[in-house]
């Protein structure tokens, strides 16, 4: 039976801060750290790991335990939205698990950073306990609006919340632009996010890269089965070509399938940082050699 998890920390700039809580689910019998990356302007850092169930429900513990101790969310400053230290952790299901049985290690994994460290946390996608809470954007609409945790109350003064869930696999990617217009990143995101009427399954923002001068398109496409990426990608080119603005690259946040590298096959999608060891298949494989 594998998990996977893929945490994501709000801190991006200080590497000691970053390594430490690498280390500590490093450090986890039974689960390999697969893939570590950080972004300044986004100020935030993606873990991936995966491992027996057990292992990884300790290892985000773990995770979670460190970020809280060593992150103040009062003193952030990045581009990416958050709620907290450790600002989501969405446990997915690889093989002989089901959602339901992640859903279940998230609640379990919620409890515990609630009683032991004082972080309250909602659940969400296929973990939430109320249909407001199903999609991670609503969470971090409504919490700010005094919607209550699902464990907890208030706020940790340092490590704000944390947002626990179980869902399918995710493609995080970027598409930067060679612009510094922030309103045209915008208006593209807009485009074709499902929410505006856009693209099924895809989530997007317009964000600003002050450290590059550019803007990007930050993604995240939540089944691609349902939108391919290579329908994600085209359809921020033809937005582009309307603006007159250039492409500078697509950019992989964490770790693919290489069920979605198939399903785009043939496409050029400019990927500047795609390796073979970032596809989620070969990391599994070569830990286990």
């Amino acid at each position: 039976m594998t998990v996977e998890c893929v945490p994501n920390f709000s801190e991006g700039r200080d590497p000691l801060i970053v390594d430490g809580i690498a280390r500590a689910v490093a450090e986890t019998p039974y689960i390999r750290l697969l893939d570590q990356t950080s972004d300044f302007d986004h100020n935030r850092s993606v873990l991936t790991f995966a491992g027996t169930p057990e292992g990884v429900a300790t290892a985000a513990f773990e995770a979670v335990r460190v970020a809280a101790a060593t992150i103040d969310v009062t003193r952030h400053r990045g581009v990416h939205p958050r709620l907290g230290a450790a600002d989501v952790v969405p446990f997915v299901p690889v093989a002989g698990v089901s959602l339901r049985d992640c859903a279940n290690i998230a609640c379990t994994v919620a409890l515990r950073i609630w009683e032991d460290l004082a972080v309250p946390v909602y659940l969400y996608e296929a973990a939430a306990l109320r249909p407001e809470c199903a999609r991670l954007e609503n969470v971090r609409r409504l919490a700010p609006e005094g919607l209550p945790p699902d464990f907890g109350t208030g706020r940790h003064p340092t490590a704000g919340a944390c947002v626990v869930g179980a869902r399918k696999f995710l493609v995080a990617w970027n598409i930067n632009l060679r612009s510094a217009d922030l309103s045209a990143a915008r208006g593209i995101a807009r485009a074709i996010r499902e929410s505006s009427g856009g693209l099924r399954a895809v989530k997007a923002l317009g964000l600003r890269l002050e450290s590059r001068g550019e803007v990007q398109v930050s993604i995240n496409l939540v089944d691609f089965e349902t939108t391919p990426l290579h329908a994600v990608f085209d359809a921020v080119s033809c937005e582009c070509r309307q603006r007159g603005i250039a492409i500078e690259g697509s950019e992989l946040i964490g770790m693919i399938p290489a069920a979605a590298l198939e399903a785009s096959r043939g496409h050029d999608l400019q990927w500047l940082n795609l390796r073979p060891e970032l596809v989620l298949e070969n990391a599994l494989r070569r830990t286990n050699a």
